[in-house]
């Protein structure tokens, strides 16, 4: 490897991953809900944040809205 680099004539390039950058965001979820993903975390050996972030990238992609079913 070199001591010294010429970087002087290099040039620059858009980072090709700005599109798939993740957005921090606050959000309220029911107790329930994170110790459903902490388990299937364990389970799959995930950080359970990236495994609710899959599972709402897979909503989005299929399209899939929520089914609520509301009982008085």
């Amino acid at each position: 490897m070199k001591e010294e680099y010429d970087l002087s004539t290099m040039q620059r390039k858009k980072n090709p991953y700005a599109a798939k950058l993740k957005k921090p965001v606050t959000i309220r979820l029911g107790e329930d809900v994170v110790d459903y993903f902490k388990s299937l975390s364990d389970e799959m050996g995930l950080p359970y944040q990236s495994l609710i972030n899959l599972y709402l990238r897979d909503c989005v992609s299929t399209h899939r809205k929520p089914n609520f079913n509301w009982s008085e």
